[in-house]
């Protein structure tokens, strides 16, 4: 905003803040607006006064009042050419207030160029594009694009009138031949408009392709003894790749490497071997050579013996109760854990004596060895397995001794002997020696129930312990008899007492009929005179 347009925006914004008599404010349309240099726009200028209000426009710019209504004028900007603020005002009861309108002109720059090239460009530095703009506006909007044929590489904001716009390429091997340009943009969008763009003239770009960088070198930091290795050396980016030259060496021997390319990158591979008393470090270079440069790569290799550790017991498979050493060494310059082992001193050699006992069955001692080489640390390890011959075990948490069950279902009877060797194990019925199904899903029949005496032998001993099992039912059939057979009591001797009160009843029914008689007969007897 230019000094001058200050204070009418200031007086603009404090108008439109403090409002006219019954709330009278001034109103401007559009508040803002865009157009190309040169352009025309209209401008509306209204109040909210209850009565007639005096209107107008404060500008610098051109105008014509085109239209008038109540309390409203339109007013026509012509061959607008810079950024402008307007202020509408009006006059109502002697009060006035104000509204600010600004208007953006654009148009496209007047001169887009790319600086030109340098004849040769190195493959892998940077090369700096400039493209050198003039004119443009609004600056806000615009940007300048970097063109690789129509590839963006970069893209950057303009600065400055006239305006240098730089940006850094790493130039590669396909660069060579390619068209740079750059291209500005100004962008509208946002305020409704369009994507106006403007592009240089292309220049070509001519590069050579020896990358800056060494060839990787991926080879082993240490190689032991007695076994090969391979050692790849590779380099991207050549151009022209088939008269590249591959150097490998190690040491003062050199290698004879099996060289592939694919596309712009080449690969070298050759197999180190180290042999028995070679031990220290050697150089492995790697050397490529194109045209009159070369890029060259070394790695320091080193040579190294190291056996795995030696682990033993002195019995592999013994007794319960007998004492087994475990002891394991390595050479001198590594340092052994020993699984089980009391903490010691950091050393090659480290042992222990154990009591074995059941627990210790198939117990797996493991025995690692590590040797610093090179700032590697380097591990090997031995386990050997130690066997405890033991006699069977048969306790609650292997074979509970109370099982019950519901008659219907069905069931697993999971009993286990423990031992080594393995005992057998069979629970038979003390009454009958009816077998037990261990182990076996069966179907749960009160004929099951009784107390078996479960065996485990081997060639350790035996063992033996009870088992009880329990089957839960009920006898439907007995309790449907009870049942009929009480109903028919209650029937019999509901039918009795009914039979002899029937019979009571007839008896006393029949002598009071007799009686009734007697009586009759008396009363029609004459009386005998006197």
């Amino acid at each position: 905003m230019a000094p001058g347009d200050a204070l009418p925006a200031l007086l603009a914004l404090l108008g439109a803040l403090l409002p006219g008599p019954g709330g009278a404010q001034t109103s401007v349309f559009p508040t803002e607006a865009t157009l190309p240099r040169g352009g025309s726009v209209q401008i509306n200028c209204s109040s909210s006064c209850d009565q007639q209000a005096s209107l107008g426009l404060e500008t610098d710019l051109d105008k014509t009042e085109v239209a008038r209504g109540n309390n409203w004028k339109a007013y026509e900007l012509s061959n607008v050419r810079k950024d402008s603020n307007l202020i509408c005002f009006s006059v109502c009861g002697g009060d006035q207030t104000m509204a600010a309108a600004s208007l953006t002109v654009y148009w496209c720059p007047d001169q887009v160029e790319l600086a030109p090239l340098p004849s040769w460009q190195p493959v892998g530095e940077n090369l700096t594009l400039r493209c050198q703009v003039a004119g443009g506006a609004p600056r806000a909007n615009l940007t300048v694009v970097f063109l690789r044929g129509e590839e963006e590489l970069d893209r950057q904001p303009v600065v400055g009138e006239p305006a240098e716009v730089a940006a850094t390429v790493l130039v590669a091997r396909r660069d060579h031949g390619a068209n740079f340009s750059c291209r500005t943009e100004l962008d509208l969008r946002p305020l409704g408009l369009e994507l106006f763009e403007n592009t240089s003239a292309p220049r070509q770009l001519r590069a050579f392709a020896l990358p800056p960088t060494g060839p990787r070198l991926d080879a082993p930091r240490v190689l032991e003894t007695g076994t090969r290795r391979a050692a790849v050396c590779s380099l991207d980016r050549l151009f022209p790749v088939a008269e590249a030259q591959v150097h490998l060496a190690l040491g003062d021997r050199r290698l004879a490497p099996t060289i592939a390319t694919h596309g712009d990158s080449l690969s070298a591979q050759a197999l180190l071997r180290a042999k028995a008393g070679e031990e220290g470090s050697r150089q492995l270079t790697c050397a490529v050579t194109l045209g009159n440069r070369s890029r060259e790569t070394r790695q320091t290799v080193t040579l190294y013996s190291f056996p795995a550790p030696n682990l033993t017991l002195s019995e592999p498979e013994v007794s319960e109760g007998t004492e087994v050493v475990v002891e394991c060494q390595a050479q001198a310059e590594a340092v052994v854990t020993l699984s089980g082992a009391p903490a010691g001193p950091p050393g090659p050699r480290a042992q222990f004596l154990l009591n074995a006992s059941a627990e210790d069955n198939g117990r797996s001692f493991s025995c690692s060895a590590a040797l610093e080489v090179a700032g590697q640390v380097l591990q090997k390890n031995r386990t050997r397995e130690l066997r405890v011959l033991y006699g069977p075990w048969l306790d609650e948490r292997d074979c509970p001794g109370n099982w019950t069950w519901k008659e219907g279902t069905k069931q697993t009877l999971r009993c286990r002997a423990r031992g080594n060797p393995p005992p057998d194990l069979n629970c038979s019925r003390e009454k009958d020696g009816a077998l037990l199904p261990i182990g076996n899903l069966s179907h749960v029949t009160r004929s099951l129930s009784g107390t078996y005496v479960c065996r485990a032998v081997s060639s350790r001993g035996q063992l033996t312990r009870e088992v009880l099992v329990t089957v839960l039912y009920s006898d439907h059939q007995n309790l449907v008899a009870i049942v009929v057979v009480t109903i028919l009591v209650i029937l019999g001797v509901a039918g009795t007492a009914a039979y002899l009160y029937n019979r009571q009843r007839k008896i006393k029914k029949y002598k009071l009929q007799e009686a009734q008689k007697a009586a009759t007969m008396k009363l029609n007897t004459p009386a005998t005179p006197p």
